[in-house]
């Protein structure tokens, strides 16, 4: 079968590689498989344009940050390129390039294979490679950037190299995350060190990070659209983004009763903002969120648990963080830990 560019010269990718026998792919083809996004009107989306539109204008202005998403394949290619053409690129003063602007690769049977390192200046996109250390055929998944948007993304691979189909995940069935900048990744250091990305390799589970960095409200829009996924399980975690106690009580059980209502057994796991340290105002947020979780619980419902953020942070204390708010790896990893302790009574494990 002709290769997509020998056919029609418009998708030719033009390159600075210096590998002679390349050969790209559109990550949109067999044998690839893309994970928590999908393509839409120009661009990779965690949701669909209408939908995100409907929420809020921030919603809408985050949806194509393509947090979470995943493309995997198996080839046994000595060298795996990336060629970028991107629309939108996130820079922080405290977040790494690498994680908001950045892809990294893992390969299932050896872990972190590296990561395709954006320049400093990138404005549109970019171009980078990763040489293989250990040879032969395995299966790789390349992590998209947690803060950027994506229009595509091709694949360069030896053009000698076999490539084909990823085996599935164990579970397929998306494990769908709801919350805020730190349920969308900020500021893990590349994005394979989230806390979704560690739990999905932990438990080859698929996931949708529906993140949304200061613009997670509960707001009934998101609460209908939510409602409508096919999920194994449920994470609602928008405490720090609700701008008041009273917002937060006025919008929190509804939420988690509108999943409910739509999915009688389907796992909910309710998590609170992770932090060591609570102030008043926070004990209060940590109260009307244990009021979701014992009312659910005198209600019947056998299926939900509750993680507080002393024990989401129980490995990194008051040390896991950029800035007193959004996690580093070691924070992230910390709640990893504790959500896996939960996800092990819901989830097969590999």
């Amino acid at each position: 079968m002709k290769n997509i560019s020998e056919i029609d010269a418009n998708f030719k990718v033009e390159t600075k590689i210096d590998k002679p026998d390349i050969k790209f792919y559109d990550i949109s083809e067999d044998p690839f498989q893309i994970y928590g996004i999908f393509w839409e009107e120009g661009k990779y989306r965690r949701m669909p344009a209408a939908v995100a539109e409907s929420v809020s204008e921030r919603v809408f202005a985050l949806h194509s940050n393509t947090a979470g998403g995943r493309v995997r394949f198996k080839t046994d290619s000595p060298y795996i390129v990336i060629h970028a053409e991107m629309s939108q690129i996130g820079k922080m003063p405290h977040f790494a390039l690498t994680g908001s602007a950045g892809f990294d690769l893992y390969c299932a049977e050896y872990g972190y294979s590296g990561t395709f390192i954006p320049p400093f200046n990138i404005e549109d996109g970019y171009e980078s490679v990763i040489e293989i250390t250990n040879p032969g055929m395995h299966e790789y998944t390349i992590n998209f950037p947690l803060y950027s948007a994506v229009s595509k993304l091709y694949i360069g691979l030896s053009e000698t190299a076999t490539v084909c189909k990823a085996d599935p995940y164990l579970t397929e069935t998306p494990v769908v995350y709801y919350g805020s900048s730190i349920t969308q990744g900020g500021c893990a250091s590349r994005p394979g060190r989230t806390y979704q990305s560690i739990l999905t390799r932990q438990f080859s589970c698929d996931h949708i990070n529906l993140g949304f960095s200061g613009s997670a409200m509960g707001e009934k829009e998101i609460a209908d659209y939510i409602s409508t996924l096919d999920m194994s399980v449920f994470v609602l975690d928008y405490d720090c983004n609700s701008p008041t106690p009273e917002h937060l009580q006025e919008t929190h059980e509804p939420m988690y009763r509108k999943v409910r209502e739509a999915y009688p057994d389907l796992p909910i796991v309710i998590l609170s903002r992770p932090f060591y340290y609570l102030t008043k105002e926070n004990q209060m947020r940590l109260e009307i969120i244990r009021t979701t979780y014992r009312n659910a619980v005198e209600s019947g419902d056998k299926n939900v648990y509750l993680i507080e953020g002393s024990t989401l942070l129980e490995l990194a204390g008051n040390d896991g963080s950029v800035d007193g708010i959004h996690p580093t790896d070691f924070g992230f990893a910390s709640m990893a830990k504790a959500i896996a302790q939960v996800l092990k009574q819901i989830l097969p494990t590999p």
